[in-house]
């Protein structure tokens, strides 16, 4: 059968136009693809090489009608890939020569054109949460608007972001009354029509524990908020938040079900609780310069009984340094979520300068008072005797005691984006506590403490850290003041490049007193290599422990860093200016180091 004249010619003519940017081709195979005009774009690089359907076909022999059609489809691909970056009406060339071994190498040019602009935006709210300032906040912070780009991602996240506000502050039956993106590529605009039904908002019903081997009642004291008030997502949040803390379980699933709500649309919450092991046991070994090789171990009673109940011992035993712990704690949800406690603790140190012995029995109540802030008022019995030389005459040691009852309050504040590795935000920690003499104190002091680390992110992974760290002690007597309330200057903690306690009054045989004051200060700046885990860090540390003058001490060094999984891990080496007892210091720590 012969094909008319007119559509041989056709048929002709399609193929004339083709040849030029496609050229006839025999069997072959795509080795690479590479894209040009995307350089520094690197998201936008990237999309368009995930949408190319060419690396998957790499090092594959394909005939001419198979290389043909994965020509043409790469050169929409490219152009779908992008659309969500707003550029509607680019430019695209592919290019595919071969060698002599029928190796083809396919380049994209891609000149991406003017983008779409956003020329009109009507979003908005209808119904009661149109009236609600915290979603009005979202509406008016929603981009993009007009004159900016229409980028497709920037359009869907706050779309999708203002649709879970309304779920989550219990906008149950919100809806899209408009939801419409009009581009009108020849004027390169784009036009938004986006309009909710909020509906009405729901409020919290009643909440409902399923867990069967703690009292009834036990967890509704954990439960902040009165039936009836406006349903959020925040309340069962900062719920879940006091279960885990709690660590009494191995699975917390917390529902609204605002598809049984009564007729006044109050939402009921399940809250379902699978009982984790009753004991945990650590063991461990450590090893300290000063304190020598030593073994841990630890056991922790997640719950001694139906009323909740917690129970732990832990204890270092080291060559020159043992420590003992026993704590028995008591939920504590009445006012704020926490704990009343009761510790009993012994600490026994024989080094080269001081013999230390010291027994300490404290009662607590800790408390969470917001997601930033968090506080301990304690009251602590200290019995403890230290001696740091010997009589000459009797070979014995010379023991000097003090017994202290005094109260103590603690406050920890914590705002950073990432409590594993923060890059933005503050921590600090202040204490307070003092004694009465004749009062259960052989004397009269006021001590006050206060530490504070500061992050700042810079770059993409990098951060400046800036630490510091003040405190006194008011008294008559600093010689009834024991060893573990006076202050010492030197560590990984403190000021690197000099041993722990090294810095500040010395007894004649040079070997650490303990001062009335600290104050010091750190600087570091950790640049991470590639955006990746592993980095190195610079730092200068100084400052000093003394009764009246101060005499700053300074430690420079350089450190190697690695974000682990489990938090930082940190390497250090530092060398201190001013006379210090070695010339480097070597130091390992974990974690964030809040």
């Amino acid at each position: 059968m012969r094909l008319p004249p007119i559509l041989r010619n056709g048929f002709l003519a399609l193929a004339l136009l083709l040849a030029p940017a496609l050229p006839a081709l025999a069997r072959g195979s795509i080795e690479r693809v590479q894209i040009v005009g995307l350089e520094g774009e690197e998201a936008i690089e990237q999309n368009v090489r995930l949408a190319l359907g060419l690396d998957d076909t790499l090092g594959q022999v394909h005939g001419e009608s198979r290389l043909e059609y994965l020509l043409l489809r790469a050169e929409k691909e490219a152009r779908q890939a992008l659309e969500p970056f707003g550029y509607y009406s680019p430019q695209i060339r592919v290019d595919a020569p071969r060698d002599e071994g029928d190796r083809i190498v396919v380049t994209i040019h891609i000149d991406k054109g003017e983008p779409v602009k956003v020329r009109d935006a009507h979003v908005t709210i209808v119904g009661p949460g149109g009236e609600d300032q915290y979603l009005q906040r979202d509406l008016e912070a929603f981009h993009p608007v007009p004159g900016e780009v229409f980028d497709h991602g920037v359009y869907e996240g706050h779309k999708d972001g203002i649709t879970r506000r309304l779920a989550e502050r219990g906008y149950f039956d919100a809806d899209f009354m408009q939801r419409q993106v009009r581009v009108t590529r020849a004027d390169a605009s784009a036009d938004i029509d986006l309009v909710w039904d909020s509906g009405f908002r729901y409020d919290m019903g009643p909440t409902t524990f399923h867990q069967d081997y703690f009292r009834p009642g036990l967890l509704d004291k954990l439960v902040t908020w009165e039936e009836g008030s406006y349903f959020h997502q925040g309340k069962l949040d900062r719920l879940r938040e006091s279960l885990v803390r709690l660590d009494y379980f191995s699975a917390i699933d917390i529902q609204a079900k605002p598809e049984e709500a009564d007729e006044d649309l109050r939402v009921p919450v399940e809250v379902n609780l699978v009982l984790a092991k009753r004991n945990i046991y650590t063991a461990g070994l450590s090893y300290g310069t000063e304190s020598g090789t030593g073994v841990r171990f630890g056991v922790e009673r997640r719950y001694v009984n139906d009323r909740g109940h917690k129970l732990n011992w832990d204890m270092d035993w080291a060559q020159k340094r043992k420590t003992f712990l026993t704590q028995y704690r008591i939920p504590a949800f009445a006012w704020l979520d926490g704990w009343y406690a009761f510790s009993l603790g012994a600490y026994d140190e024989q080094t080269d300068y001081i013999d230390l012995r010291n027994v300490k029995l404290s009662a607590s109540r800790s408390g969470e008072i917001n997601q930033h802030w968090t506080a301990v008022a304690s009251l602590n019995a200290l019995r403890e005797r230290w001696s740091y030389d010997m009589d000459l005459a009797t070979g014995q040691r010379l023991y000097t005691y003090s017994t202290l009852l005094y109260p103590e309050l603690t406050a920890t504040y914590v705002d950073v984006d990432d409590r594993l590795f923060p890059r933005r935000g503050i921590s600090a920690t202040a204490v307070l506590r003092g004694g009465v003499e004749n009062v259960g104190s052989d004397t009269s002091f006021i001590q006050g403490q206060l530490t504070a680390t500061w992050f700042k992110g810079l770059g993409e992974s990098d951060r400046l850290i800036v630490r510091g760290e003040a405190g006194s002690t008011w008294t008559s007597e600093l010689v009834a003041m024991p060893p573990s309330l006076r202050f010492f200057a030197g560590g990984d903690r403190s000021i690197r490049g000099y041993a722990w306690r090294e810095v500040g009054p010395r007894t004649a045989d040079d070997f650490a007193l303990g001062a009335k004051n600290v104050l010091t200060g750190s600087v570091e700046y950790e640049r991470y290599f590639g955006g990746g885990p592993w980095g190195g860090a610079v730092f200068v540390d100084a400052g000093d422990a003394f009764d009246d003058e101060f005499d700053p001490h300074v430690g420079v060094g350089i450190g190697a860093r690695w974000r682990s999984p489990v938090g930082p891990v940190r390497i250090d080496i530092a060398h201190g200016l001013d006379h210090p007892d070695s010339g480097f210091q070597v130091y390992l720590s974990l974690g964030a180091n809040l």
